[in-house]
């Protein structure tokens, strides 16, 4: 497939109308295509005023909000609309990012047309099962997935440990490593500010724990409110900061009153927020990579993170942070009480924590997608 002719479809449940990892990184990606000459299409679902600016052409698909969850969309599927405009277009490449029924139709409608078709992996959807008491499901889901991935010429996944977990579930033979990148100019020690921590009555010499999420539970919430509460029980002196919004923030607020709500934050006001802080805290266990765990590598900070798909392929346990047991709020307050206790510690890992991150730099990151979508014929 020549990159510079190429017309490529995206399909996917998240673009322009959540501000989160999958949607920052399709963006990019779209972005990224359009300047080696490709023309791109996505489908998605979007609201009247969403949050981002997206790259390229969107075609909107009909959704409604996910059930307990209003900031999320539901794609209904690939709609008569969409289905005439794909018509118009002609693609050369399908690209599904989320299985779901916009996905699905999609994926139809490649094989009828035999149009080469892709996928990225960006959500494990297994690991979110738990949290809202749907374990019963995990069996049916994983085999949707088996069929549908099977049914793609590749499959991108972003990490070792999620190609390892797809793999022992069945899922082999077409995976392809597409990791994530990082801005390393803006996510970079030298944002640190002082001005920041002032006007938050935060002096140079306290130790701030930052931990940077959508506030939802599946990304740990409980342990982040166990450790912070047992620091502030063992006499630890600490500063918390939450960055992020979400339907747990009046929760969370309630349990950890002492604790500095920053709430949604991106571009240069994120990185300011990282490089200010001293110790990088994110015990969930859904990631597929861990794009914030990066950004704090990244911004220099010493991490203390789950033992789980995503993170454990970004961290090396006491070279550049820790990993912990996913859900083990105690051997995560050790872990980030050691760092808040021992600043030579925190210095030498902070100083590897910025150079583990420095080959993750978006242009290869994407160039590589390049490199596979011209593998196809």
């Amino acid at each position: 497939m020549n990159i510079s002719k190429a017309r490529i479809a995206l399909f996917t449940g998240a673009y322009n109308h959540i501000a989160d990892g999958v949607s920052l990184t399709l963006n990019r990606l779209v972005a990224h295509l359009g300047d080696r000459g490709a023309t791109v299409r996505v489908y998605a679902p979007t609201v009247p005023q969403p949050p981002l600016q997206h790259a390229g052409t969107l075609v909107p698909i009909r959704s409604i909000s996910a059930p307990g969850r209003p900031e999320y969309r539901v794609s209904l599927g690939l709609t008569r609309e969409a289905h005439a405009d794909l018509t118009r277009f002609q693609p050369d490449l399908f690209h599904i990012a989320t299985p779901d029924l916009l996905g699905l139709g999609a994926l139809r409608t490649a094989r009828k047309w035999k149009t080469p078709v892709v996928a990225s992996y960006h959500t494990h959807f297994t690991s979110y099962l738990d949290y809202y008491r749907l374990g019963i499901l995990e069996g049916g889901v994983w085999s949707y997935l088996r069929w549908f991935y099977r049914q793609c010429h590749h499959v991108y996944v972003p990490s070792k440990s999620m190609e390892g977990v797809l793999q022992t579930h069945g899922i082999d033979g077409n995976l392809r490593l597409w990791p994530r990148g990082v801005d390393s100019a803006r996510f970079n020690p030298s944002k640190r500010s002082r001005e920041f921590r002032a006007a938050r009555g935060i002096s140079e010499d306290e130790v701030v724990v930052t931990f940077v999420s959508r506030l939802v539970a599946e990304k740990g919430l409980n342990v982040v409110a166990d450790v912070f509460t047992g620091l502030t029980e063992r006499g630890v002196a600490h500063r918390a900061v939450i960055v992020g919004d979400g339907p747990e923030r009046k929760h969370l607020q309630s349990v950890l009153p002492g604790a500095i709500f920053e709430g949604h934050r991106i571009g240069d006001e994120l990185a300011e927020a990282y490089a200010s802080s001293d110790v990088f805290l994110f015990p969930s266990e859904t990631e597929t990579f861990g794009n914030v765990t990066l950004e704090a590598l990244s911004s220099g900070l010493p991490v203390v993170v789950a033992d789980a798909t995503g993170s454990r392929s970004l961290v090396t346990d006491s070279v550049n942070g820790f990993l912990a047991p996913p859900r083990n709020s105690a051997v995560f307050l050790d872990r980030v009480e050691r760092l808040i206790s021992d600043g030579e510690l925190r210095r030498k890992l902070g100083k590897a924590a910025r150079e583990s991150a420095e080959s993750y730099d978006w242009s290869e990151v994407l160039n590589q997608i390049v490199r596979y979508y011209e593998e196809i014929d």
